[in-house]
């Protein structure tokens, strides 16, 4: 079953890391990423850019509407995902418990809206 795993931290908190410890924690990332490639479960990865980046779309009486920024203000941003397929929650629990993300911010673990769990597949 495929899960996303979402990680979720205060984006400015990396800002304000020293050097040493930025590069600490993309060692951390590294060795995870790999961990996941080695266990064969990666389906992807990526990280996204800032929220100050990003651009929101809304559609009201048939109209779209286009704002700058995140819709959402809140404390902890999205900042990247792992595409994971394992057998079950248990599994992908146990990755997102090892995830680095989940040390200095949450991790937010999603089943994938498939055929399998009784959504819609649009990929067929």
């Amino acid at each position: 079953m495929e899960y996303l795993l979402m990680l979720y931290s205060e984006e400015n908190g990396w800002l304000k890391m020293p050097k040493a410890q930025q590069e600490q924690a993309m060692g951390a990332y590294t060795a995870y990423t790999e961990a996941l490639k080695k266990a064969a479960v990666l389906k992807g990865s990526n990280r996204l850019g800032l929220s100050s980046t990003a651009t929101t779309v809304r559609v009201a009486n048939g109209k779209s509407q286009v704002l700058n920024g995140p819709f959402a203000e809140s404390k902890e941003q999205l900042g990247g995902y792992y595409l994971i397929d394992v057998p079950d929650l248990d599994a992908a629990l146990s990755w997102a418990a090892r995830c680095p993300g989940a040390s200095h911010g949450i991790v937010e673990v999603r089943p994938l809206w498939g055929v399998a769990t009784g959504g819609v597949s649009f990929s067929e």
